[in-house]
């Protein structure tokens, strides 16, 4: 998904969460809310697209019977620590979901989160989001996947607690997703996405 700056509506003054929560649910549009601030969020290209419906059907694939589960961007998550509610491309909960004030849309523990990256998005999704993201006390993995080009940015918690990164630029590379047991090929992440490079 693309985030756009605030609605000019949106821009004039903070809403409370309770505020936005209300707004989200009878929009037919969906919005990013970050510290009293809400950001409308657009469809990506047909790349973007067709990249995320490959990984929801890989994953869910490998996953099925799983106590690991795939989603789209359907399901909200939101960090509580920094006030974040947004809709990442895929979200892979393990074990049940947690939702705040059980409102079973926004999800409190994912394990993996996976973004897709547009031009408009890039630096957000590698620089801030990651940050935010990294609140999360559940989230073992965050993964970038490049709409433009044959790119993975990939960043996973290791047994020290330190985040470590790997970056694939192959389309024969493979991706090892280690805190779901999954090994992701480039090949089916991209597959008629019509990617050059």
């Amino acid at each position: 998904m693309e985030i756009n700056e605030p609605a000019f509506a949106y821009s004039k003054r903070h809403f409370t969460i309770e505020e936005y929560l209300a707004m989200e649910q009878v929009s037919t549009e969906k919005h990013e809310y970050y510290k009293g601030e809400i950001f409308a969020m657009s469809g990506g290209k047909m790349p973007h697209n067709k990249i995320i419906s490959n990984l929801h059907y890989y994953l869910r694939d490998k996953l099925k019977g799983n106590s690991c589960q795939p989603y789209t961007s359907e399901v909200r998550v939101h960090i509580e620590k920094n006030s974040l509610f947004t809709y990442p491309d895929i979200t892979v909960i393990c074990g049940d979901e947690q939702t705040h004030n059980n409102d079973n849309i926004s999800v409190l523990n994912p394990t993996i989160l996976f973004e897709v990256l547009s031009p408009s998005t890039r630096s957000y999704d590698m620089g801030t989001k990651f940050s935010l993201y990294r609140d999360i006390p559940s989230l073992k993995g965050y993964v970038m996947v490049d709409s433009q080009s044959i790119y993975v940015s990939a960043y996973f918690l290791n047994t020290s607690g330190n985040w470590e990164l790997s970056e694939l630029h192959k389309i024969d590379d493979v991706l090892q997703i280690a805190p779901i047991e999954v090994i992701l090929p480039l090949t089916e992440i991209y597959e008629n996405a019509k990617i050059i490079g």
